[in-house]
């Protein structure tokens, strides 16, 4: 990994407003202030005491301590530690982020640079989040699966395929539902040595809790790929793989940039599970592509 991506991927700054977009969803409106007052400004916060953090944000001195404890922080002192440190960090010269606004009179070329920044900073948050013990765990649960079944609907059905697809190249037998009465029908077949994996950017869509719930109640393993780490799907869920929650807007509605950290999940779940059953895997893809290389000669029709 070069030095640049480790800035990107694992820098404090980038982790702590990873944190934050994730966590936000679940907290209370001022606990929210609280979180985006000392991701937007480390170095203000950072020279705050707890009750002028509280004066700053409108809110309690008991909100500004559940708030740090949430972010991982024992206490507002390990917080305002850790903010002094993000402080000196951002004072070391790096050029300010670039807004992702997009306006409908943009230059194309504007359009382009925020969206590539955007998706940049998407990809950044998932990695920073993304628990990598809960991934190992649904790597093997996959690997080993008599059978996966895969639910989403719109944009995260097309992620949902995209795993199946992705599983039958190596041999391995899934399936990917958008019907929520298919889904539910071959959720009851499931059982224990089965996965099934939820894909839900809210993490409340009924049509993708129902068969995840069944199958849970039918013994097989089930995971959750959402971008709300306390949301209903997760009841249901024996892993939880958490999604970066990027800032919908006007021109690009929460459906499609999220579908671009739930891809990155996809990608590595993917390749654990190749890593895993890699004796099977590779004769399998060597399979796979010697059956579809006609179709991509030149002259092939």
């Amino acid at each position: 990994m070069t030095q640049d991506v480790k800035e990107i991927f694992g820098s404090p700054a980038g982790s702590l407003a990873a944190k934050v977009r994730t966590l936000a969803p679940s907290m209370t409106r001022s606990m929210q202030r609280v979180a985006e007052a000392v991701a937007g400004d480390p170095a203000g916060c950072a020279a705050l005491t707890v009750t002028g953090l509280a004066e700053l944000t409108g809110t309690s001195e008991a909100t500004v301590v559940r708030t740090a404890r949430l972010l991982g922080y024992p206490g507002y002192r390990d917080l305002r530690l850790a903010l002094a440190g993000l402080a000196a960090q951002q004072q070391s010269g790096r050029a300010p982020a670039i807004t992702t606004d997009i306006a409908v009179d943009d230059p194309i070329a504007d359009v382009v640079t925020k969206l590539a920044y955007e998706e940049q900073q998407t990809l950044a948050d998932t990695a920073a989040g993304l628990d990598t013990v809960q991934l190992g765990a649904a790597v093997t649960a996959l690997a080993a699966a008599r059978r996966t079944d895969v639910y989403g609907i719109g944009a995260s059905g097309l992620v949902a395929q995209d795993l199946t697809q992705k599983l039958l190249r190596i041999g391995l037998i899934a399936h990917a539902h958008s019907d929520p009465h298919l889904a539910v029908t071959n959720a009851v077949q499931l059982r224990s040595g089965d996965v099934a994996l939820a894909i839900t950017h809210s993490g409340s869509t009924g049509d993708v809790i129902e068969p995840l719930r069944v199958a849970f109640e039918r013994g097989a393993t089930t995971v959750a790929i959402t971008g709300r780490p306390n949301s209903p799907v997760t009841q249901y869920a024996d892993l939880v793989l958490t999604t970066s929650t990027s800032r919908e807007t006007e021109l690009r509605p929460a459906a499609m940039s999220s579908r671009t950290s739930q891809l990155l999940v996809v990608d590595c779940l993917f390749v654990g599970v190749a890593q895993r059953t890699y004796e099977t895997a590779a004769p399998a893809l060597a399979a796979s592509y010697e059956a579809l290389a006609h179709r991509h000669r030149s002259g092939s029709r």
